[in-house]
């Protein structure tokens, strides 16, 4: 007995289930939704998910002269050697996980797939140019291609999350779609992981949302918008947190490119330092890289290697022990280098390559020269231990001022992610100028930028007994105006009162603020910023 779904989101034939048992594994294609096993730290759970892509299993050069010498010693285990001889794991199937956020996505082997459970085929595509039927519940064109339809989930939130007067940055993709490659597990359960979502890049509380009582009692600012008219705020239904935290835990981050979208995972484990992560996306390292179990990384130069003797016998070698750049922030254990990408170009495509693999919105690593890298390290007897960085272009016509921000993933919920926001926007200060970081941020950033400028303009609220405008504001923090904007009609800030319009500090609000207050974090101190803005020739920004 076969059962059909109907589909809503465009003129399709019905999906089929083949009812489990009554299918083999080479029934399995890409397409198809199927139930697998999916490890998690209670044990392990049965889980929906979408077959993405379906490879061979493939032997890495490294990995295979490793197990021979191990096998020759007799270091084989039996249960690999029984995983190797089952002819389902000769293939392996790269599969997202469904409710899940894109990072997630994996490479799991044919043996984990539960043939017993019913099989959902992939919907049919009518033929071009058949309408659809009388019986057809709605008329809609037919159903875009995955990479689009992801492409356009994409580009509604980043129009959701970007201010009303800032443009997308066009995708600008640098190489070509490689061939399949494997890829990471992060084990989470589902709270774990919409945890993660609000608390990652700064610390816990990053969202600055939330729901507000805006008409409860509060302090009042007179506010003067210089002839920009205020739109009454949404309800406050339309900016709940829930709603928000879970569109960005499922969809992923926003992507510029389509070709960005259908890249698979080239990598498993990254061992950086002391540290072992786990990538997140794709990152264009050189395909004899792509199948290790865990890639090496020198924490001083970024140079990869794939094999810990390598390592160690270029550490043996390597003579730094901090980014090749000038300090110019230094505060208890934490300094700040800045970096010419024209003058260190090795290192820092180095970077580069390292940070897509956290980073699913950006397409360009190796065009490092027009902008200018601002790196965060924590110094201890060893050296300097990078913990995140920005990059900023030399000159950029929409004054943004980040191009792409990232803490890695062992130094993140720590306030580290907040602490680079802050001293972005004093580079900001020091020059003069308001900023904004470039759009669409990823999901993570968008958090803590939100979460970020909502601490800094109640704070400045609270603290002064002045007449403020959304200018003075702006001038004050060097935020730009759309993005203060943007965040008192999120915080539902803005009200009328004796035609004119005013900020009001609600009892939610300022309670919200106080939590955030108490809590220790570290912040940048203007003093001890030795920097001037740098000047560049117009042959200096010549980079092609």
């Amino acid at each position: 007995m076969v059962s059909a779904h109907t589909n809503n989101e465009g003129s399709q034939e019905s999906a089929s289930i083949i009812p489990g048992g009554t299918y083999s594994i080479q029934t399995v294609t890409v397409g198809c939704k199927i139930y697998i096993r999916r490890p998690t730290p209670d044990g392990e759970e049965e889980r929906l998910a979408e077959i993405l892509s379906i490879r061979d299993k493939p032997v890495n050069s490294y990995t295979l002269a490793s197990a021979q010498r191990a096998n020759s010693r007799g270091g084989v285990k039996e249960e690999e050697e029984d995983a190797l001889d089952k002819p389902e794991d000769k293939s392996e199937y790269f599969v997202h996980w469904d409710q899940f956020n894109k990072r997630l996505d994996e490479w799991v082997t044919g043996s984990r797939l539960i043939l017993s459970r019913d099989l959902e085929w992939p919907r049919p595509k009518l033929p071009p140019g058949k309408k659809a039927g009388p019986g057809s519940l709605q008329k809609a064109p037919g159903k875009a291609p995955r990479s689009q339809t992801l492409l356009k989930k994409a580009t509604s939130n980043a129009a959701a999350a970007a201010s009303p007067t800032s443009a997308s940055t066009p995708g600008r993709s640098a190489f070509p779609s490689p061939s399949p490659a494997p890829s990471l597990k992060r084990k989470l359960t589902d709270d774990e992981e919409e945890e993660e979502e609000e608390e990652e890049i700064e610390g816990d509380d990053v969202d600055a949302e939330g729901e507000m009582d805006v008409d409860g009692e509060g302090d009042t600012f007179e506010l003067h918008v210089n002839g920009a008219q205020v739109e009454t705020p949404p309800p406050v239904s339309s900016f709940s947190k829930e709603q928000e935290i879970e569109k960005l835990r499922t969809s992923g981050s926003m992507t510029q490119s389509i070709s960005e979208i259908a890249r698979v995972k080239n990598l498993n484990r990254l061992q950086i330092g002391k540290h072992e992560v786990e990538a997140w996306y794709f990152s264009p390292y050189p395909k004899e890289y792509a199948h290790l179990p865990v890639l090496y990384i020198c924490e001083f130069c970024l140079a990869y290697f794939p094999s810990p003797m390598m390592l160690s016998r270029h550490r043996q070698r390597c003579t730094l022990f901090h980014p090749p750049g000038n300090e110019i922030y230094r505060h208890q254990d934490i300094s700040v280098f800045e970096l010419d990408g024209k003058r260190q170009l090795s290192w820092c495509r180095n970077l580069s390559l390292l940070s897509k693999c956290f980073l699913d919105h950006k397409t360009l690593y190796y065009d490092v020269t027009p902008f200018m890298y601002y790196v965060m390290c924590q110094r201890d007897s060893t050296g300097c231990h990078i913990i995140g960085y920005f990059s900023k272009e030399k000159e950029s016509a929409e004054n943004y001022n980040v191009a792409c921000i990232l803490t890695l993933p062992q130094h993140q919920r720590h306030g580290f992610g907040k602490l680079l926001i802050e001293f972005s926007y004093e580079l900001s200060k020091k020059e003069g100028k308001l900023g904004s970081p470039e759009k669409p941020l990823s999901d993570l950033g968008l958090l803590g930028y939100r979460a970020y400028w909502a601490e800094v303009i109640v704070e400045l609220l609270i603290n002064t007994t002045d007449e403020l405008s959304i200018d003075d504001i702006a001038q004050k923090t060097s935020i730009t105006h759309a993005d203060i904007m943007n965040t008192c009609t999120t915080l539902q800030l803005f009200k009328h009162y004796k035609g004119q319009h005013i900020i009001c500090l609600s009892e939610a609000v300022l309670e919200k603020h106080e939590k955030v207050r108490n809590k220790r974090r570290r912040r940048i101190y203007a003093d001890n910023l030795i920097w001037k803005p740098p000047v560049f020739t117009r042959d200096q920004l010549r980079f092609y």
